[in-house]
């Protein structure tokens, strides 16, 4: 997070707080507005698809602006779905990154709790901000929770005011008109888990829905690699070999396994010592690589924690619902 007196460093103008709420802008300028989040796509293991299709949505509207006009219009929102731990906030900080476009990273617990009671507000004053800041992207993670089906039994009256506002301004955005430049444009990105839990009338205003699936066989032996780095690993250890068997596991289960089998050397090196033979063990009897034993050990330990029935039902929801 930049704070407000960087940001009127790298702008050329600086948002004028009159009419608004004082403390609302400041933390909104504190908590949220990142001028560069500094990832590049490189730094996103596999999902070649999902990065293809943000790059058209998304970069190269700010790139090729002639092009994307009329009925090539950009998209007014995006929606990233998938399970959890597959890289969704990865890909939003990407495209931030890649547009050069001020990013406002918010999660609806800022939108909800931090606030409560200025939710409303808070929304406008958001979209008022990235108008102002434009191009802007307005990252919103697990959109599921403050946008949940209208009438469900969850739904109470503050969230359903959110809601309306969000409506209200994701219907004023960038791309909304045909005229509409794309260097002032303001992007809604957002993510969830439980696309099954959206209001429609968001889910028609997200007009791009992206599937973010689980890691491939080549993904998850990259994840490794990543994990893996700066750990010694015995002869025997075949990432390769690791990877097939991880079948079915997110990301975050992958770093699980990794940080297990890092650990088991430890383990039997202190295994039947007393407290003070433990304190009194020195680095280099510490030092021992971690084996293919140790992965295997690991694996046994750690299971995916997405299941068969979880994939089926995303993978239906996007036959259904999505735009890829």
């Amino acid at each position: 997070s930049k704070s407000t007196s960087e940001i009127s460093e790298s702008e050329p103008k600086k948002f004028d707080s009159t009419g608004y709420d004082k403390d609302l802008v400041e933390a909104l300028e504190r908590d949220i507005i990142s001028q560069n989040p500094n990832i590049r796509w490189d730094d996103i293991a596999d999902l070649v698809e999902a990065k293809k299709l943000l790059k058209e949505a998304v970069v190269l509207p700010m790139w090729m602006p002639e092009f994307f006009k009329g009925i090539r219009r950009p998209w007014k929102g995006v929606l990233m779905v998938g399970p959890p731990g597959t890289g969704k906030t990865l890909l939003a900080k990407a495209v931030a990154t890649e547009c050069k476009t001020t990013f406002f990273n918010v999660s609806s617990s800022t939108l909800t709790s931090k606030y409560r009671g200025e939710s409303e507000k808070l929304v406008r004053l958001l979209f008022e901000m990235a108008r102002f800041y434009a191009p802007s992207t307005i990252f919103i993670d697990e959109i599921d929770s403050i946008c949940s089906r209208r009438g469900t039994s969850e739904e109470h009256e503050a969230s359903r005011r959110v809601k309306a506002e969000l409506l209200v301004q994701m219907d004023g955005v960038g791309g909304a008109t045909e005229n509409d430049d794309p260097s002032k444009m303001v992007m809604v990105l957002a993510a969830t888990n439980f696309p099954w839990d959206i209001d429609e009338a968001l889910r028609r205003r997200l007009e791009k829905r992206i599937y973010i699936p689980l890691p491939s066989a080549k993904g998850r032996e990259e994840l490794l690699r990543i994990n893996l780095r700066e750990l010694e690993l015995a002869d025997d250890v075949d990432l390769a070999n690791i990877a097939e068997k991880m079948e079915g596991y997110s990301g975050a289960d992958i770093t699980n396994v990794c940080r297990d089998a890092s650990l088991m050397a430890m383990r039997r090196r202190i295994e039947g010592l007393t407290p003070e033979e433990i304190r009194n063990l020195s680095r280099d009897e510490m030092h021992m690589p971690t084996t293919m034993e140790d992965f295997e050990i690991a694996l046994k330990k750690v299971s995916k924690s997405v299941s068969v029935a979880d994939i089926e039902k995303y993978e239906k929801w996007i036959v259904e619902f999505g735009s890829c």
